[in-house]
């Protein structure tokens, strides 16, 4: 049960940012601090993409896990309240980041993601990123 009035919930829901959240932050300082420079939120492209490198024909995501729907997290975990809304939504940004993923690759982009509980080992974040963008290839 939701601990929340109606308006409560609207109220704290509507906090919730669609860009420059924390661990988009996280990885754009990560990469900064790598030496890599890059573009944010490019409006040309599909889904405006978090973070766009066009030299290297690069994005990279970052997905909260919950809004996401994190395959195998607990941070994706489905609210206990009002799932007949919950769901859908979820469900909904899930399937539309499959579609702008698709549709950025067949434009000629290679995208990886990083997930917001990859955050808690930077180390691996860092390898993973580097790895991405220096290689030819997607890595995921």
């Amino acid at each position: 049960m939701d601990t929340l009035i109606p308006a409560e919930r609207g109220e704290r829901m509507s906090r919730v940012r669609s860009g420059n959240t924390k661990p988009e932050m996280a990885v754009r300082k990560l990469l900064f601090s790598m030496g890599y420079r890059y573009r944010l939120h490019d409006r040309k492209l599909p889904g405006k993409p978090d973070i766009v490198f066009p030299s290297r024909r690069k994005i990279v995501l970052v997905h909260g896990c919950f809004w996401h729907r994190h395959e195998n997290c607990p941070l994706a975990r489905i609210p206990k309240s009002h799932k007949a809304f919950w769901w859908p939504k979820l469900e909904g940004n899930r399937l539309r980041d499959g579609r702008v993923k698709a549709a950025l690759r067949r434009m000629g982009w290679s995208v990886t993601t990083v997930w917001e509980c990859q955050l808690g080992n930077m180390a691996r974040v860092e390898n993973k990123l580097r790895r991405f963008l220096e290689s030819g290839g997607i890595v995921t």
